[in-house]
């Protein structure tokens, strides 16, 4: 407990007066480069002095000056809080709509243009949550999202949700593949726990919308390189 209680204690630490100071900031200028820069920094320390370690690989292959859409498998909630500090740039990120609601964090999510979904089925509101999407790639900025849709209780892949190919399809953005493992031993589904190790991320080469024909053309190639990255246990059906 004591490497859960490190990343709590320095995340309230330093993000307390880091909001205080910084999200009037965001509201007056309009801009949440300095509240995303200074919560990327908050994380890092936070896994750092937790002793969660991270090996990247491939994070050159990432197209310069272009929005993308990273995809990635999803087998823990270590993962945000690994993967966000990882991506070049600047990224928003599919999170559900009840973390929204919470008082502060929600709200620097908010500001820092996170897109909200539900989980509902609905059929609008995947249609607005793919219309706010596109309108934060269009600001030159990337959209990050766990395809699953949710955790994986056992660290095998399951199937993939489909709003994230339609935007890919509609937007024509670069979509890059993100294999993520480690985390699964590290901070277990329904557990508060974490344990130190090292989470390996890799970075494959963007897959571009416009040579495949179908959305689930496009999902099935996504699936394939997220797969090679990981054991073989993991890659699912």
């Amino acid at each position: 407990m004591i490497a859960s209680l490190t990343f709590l204690i320095t995340i309230l630490a330093l993000g307390a007066p880091a909001a205080l100071a910084l999200i009037p900031w965001t509201m007056i200028t309009g801009n949440a480069a300095l509240l995303y820069g200074a919560s990327i920094r908050i994380v890092r320390a936070a896994l750092w002095l937790a002793r969660v370690r991270i090996e990247v690989e491939g994070r050159e292959r990432v197209p310069a000056h272009t929005s993308c859409i990273f995809m990635s498998n999803h087998v823990s909630n270590l993962d945000p809080p690994v993967l966000l500090p990882q991506i070049p740039g600047r990224t928003a990120a599919f999170v559900k709509r009840s973390l929204i609601a919470i008082p502060v964090f929600g709200y620097g999510m908010k500001l820092g243009d996170f897109v909200p979904v539900d989980r509902d089925g609905r059929v609008e509101g995947a249609i607005e949550s793919v219309a706010a999407a596109r309108r934060v790639l269009e600001k030159g900025i990337h959209i990050t999202t766990f395809v699953e849709g949710t955790r994986s209780p056992d660290g095998r892949m399951l199937p993939f949700k489909k709003g994230p190919f339609y935007l890919a399809m509609e937007t024509g953005a670069p979509c890059v593949p993100i294999s993520i493992h480690g985390t699964e031993s590290m901070m277990g589904k329904g557990s508060l726990r974490i344990r130190p190790g090292t989470a390996s991320i890799t970075f494959h080469a963007p897959i571009y919308p416009q040579d495949f024909a179908t959305r689930d053309d496009l999902l099935a190639a996504v699936r394939a390189e997220i797969a090679s990255g990981l054991p073989e246990w993991m890659r699912g059906e």
